[in-house]
């Protein structure tokens, strides 16, 4: 069995380069599960209150932390999930987010949600990730 991971953007789906509609992935490997980071640096402070790209930018550098400790990078992400406090600009977010994925030449598949609030009350976005490392 072959190890891959394949990004399918269908004809009859809209093609978007910051996001792929479908990621599958095959054969053995590690599947990463990164639980919901938020805006919290490595000395519990949150950082950038009531700013969503200095918030994003956090989120961001949290999941390079998380993935890197695992083996991986941003090219091994298939999904993302990002909840956003209503009222947020997502276009912020998503220049703020671009820095790290705008170069990937295969984005991870994404789904974005506006939410009433996250867990603490100065949070303004929280982004949790699956990511594949194929074996070999």
């Amino acid at each position: 069995m072959s190890n891959q991971i394949q990004h399918i953007n269908p004809d009859g789906l809209s093609k978007n380069p910051a996001f792929s509609q479908i990621v599958t992935t095959q054969g053995s490997g590690k599947t990463i599960y990164i639980g919901g980071q938020d805006a919290v640096n490595a000395q519990g402070e949150i950082v950038g209150k009531g700013d969503i790209s200095e918030q994003t930018e956090m989120v961001m550098k949290n999941l390079q932390t998380a993935l890197s400790a695992c083996g991986a990078t941003f090219d091994n992400l298939v999904k993302l999930t990002i909840h956003i406090v209503q009222g947020q600009d997502l276009y912020r977010g998503f220049q703020a987010s671009q820095k790290y994925l705008g170069g990937l030449k295969n984005p991870p598949a994404i789904t974005g949600f506006f939410v009433s609030a996250l867990a603490h009350p100065d949070f303004l976005v929280e982004i949790d990730a699956i990511a594949f490392i194929p074996e070999g």
